[in-house]
């Protein structure tokens, strides 16, 4: 029986571009693939040992002869292509309609209500990288007191300000004000809290970052496993992402080697159920910014950790990687890409060398969670527990 999941989501690593990818401008995307392109060659050890160069569709990273997972891609069933999007469907919440997302600002109507609730004027009101518009804006923002309000390719609403000048507390406290005006319509799919410090041509971003997202639509598999008296572990910003619901327990990490060191604390104790991990660094520091040799050494510093997270897998225990979309750095955009993901499953009780195809949803990775757990409940996607567990 198995009684532990750890399931790991690598931000933005995908792996190739949807078949409508074309619809979202991001034709020829492949994260991973252009890359080790762009690079003459991406060596990922552990990762390869999984199964990782044996998934369809990933041609520039080492195929072995004898992975020690099991390993497939997924389609992405919802509409968009956006961070909480991707973990809502993995988790079992497939969205016919994409969150709405700003490309020109908000509209006065959301912007005005917001600066009376808070009595301030807000600077910004664009779509912009995070690092270029606290340059462009930081000196105006610690003269005036104004908070800088932005938004990007995905349904955000970003507010910026600088640690001394607005208060941690008080900026989350806006944030909570403007999840409550971003509602219908203007329903965003995060509400994101971006404090900095340092001074006008030195600006840099301290890691209080915190997401508030929406509450999730429908009961998704962090319910079912909870009220199965089992504990659901939270490390990253999946608390953030699922607005704490159905999460027994949950930890905020620094980067990304945080976000593993916590992964295993959790792995080292007796706990049952599902630890649920996102990585954000590859997105936030490498992605967003077409930092691509960042990137490729965000991926090697992750592949080096595999044999300790492995080592501390217990045998009633299985460990899934995955992502939650694309974000390119080779390509001209400076957003998410709409991209399959990898799925890699190991464990002592898992078949090594199975490969599971194209995946219709992300969703059967929470439908498999659930089978694996051995809890009967329906949720969209199908599971492939029977082709990877040993019974």
């Amino acid at each position: 029986m198995i009684n532990r999941v750890t399931l790991i989501v690598l931000d933005s690593v995908g792996i190739g571009a949807l078949p409508d990818a074309k619809m979202y401008g991001d034709e020829g995307s492949h994260t991973v693939d252009n890359i080790s392109k762009h690079l003459g060659g991406l060596q990922l050890p552990n990762l390869e040992k999984l199964g990782l160069g044996l998934i369809d569709g990933v041609n520039e990273i080492r195929k072995t002869d004898e992975p020690i997972g099991s390993f497939g891609r997924s389609l992405e069933k919802s509409a968009g292509k956006d961070t909480t999007t991707g973990h809502w469907e993995i988790a079992g919440i497939i969205l016919e309609n994409p969150f709405p997302t700003y490309p020109n600002g908000f509209p006065s109507e959301v912007i005005s209500k917001f600066e009376k609730t808070i009595g301030r004027k807000v600077l910004g009101n664009k779509p912009a990288s995070g690092t270029v518009i606290i340059e462009e804006l930081g000196k105006e923002h610690i003269e005036t007191g104004c908070p800088i309000v932005y938004t990007s390719a995905d349904s955000v609403f970003q507010i910026a300000a600088h640690e001394e000048i607005i208060s941690i507390k008080e900026l989350y406290d806006m944030c909570e004000k403007a999840r409550q005006i971003l509602t219908g319509k203007h329903s965003v799919g995060r509400v994101i809290a971006r404090p900095f410090l340092g001074k006008p041509g030195e600006f840099y971003r301290t890691p209080n970052r915190r997401d508030f997202a929406l509450k999730p639509i429908q009961r998704t598999i962090l319910d079912e496993i909870k009220d199965k008296g089992y504990d659901v572990m939270a490390v990253g910003k999946i608390e953030d992402i699922f607005a704490g619901v159905g999460i027994t327990e949950s930890i905020h990490t620094k980067n990304n080697m945080d976000g593993v060191d916590k992964t295993i604390e959790f792995m080292k104790t007796d706990k049952n159920g599902l630890i649920f991990t996102n990585l954000v660094d590859f997105d936030m520091k490498y992605g967003h910014r077409n930092n691509v040799e960042g990137y490729a050494q965000a991926l090697k510093e992750f592949d080096e950790r595999i044999p300790e997270i492995i080592e501390n897998l217990r045998d009633d225990e299985i460990l899934i990687i995955t992502a939650d979309h694309g974000c390119d750095p080779t390509t001209i955009s400076t957003d998410h890409s709409r991209e399959y993901i990898p799925i890699l499953v190991y464990g002592n009780k898992v078949k090594r060398g199975v490969n599971l195809g194209t995946r219709e949803t992300f969703a059967d990775i929470g439908a498999t969670i659930l089978d694996i757990l051995g809890i009967e409940k329906s949720i969209n996607g199908n599971s492939f527990a029977n082709l990877i567990i040993e019974r």
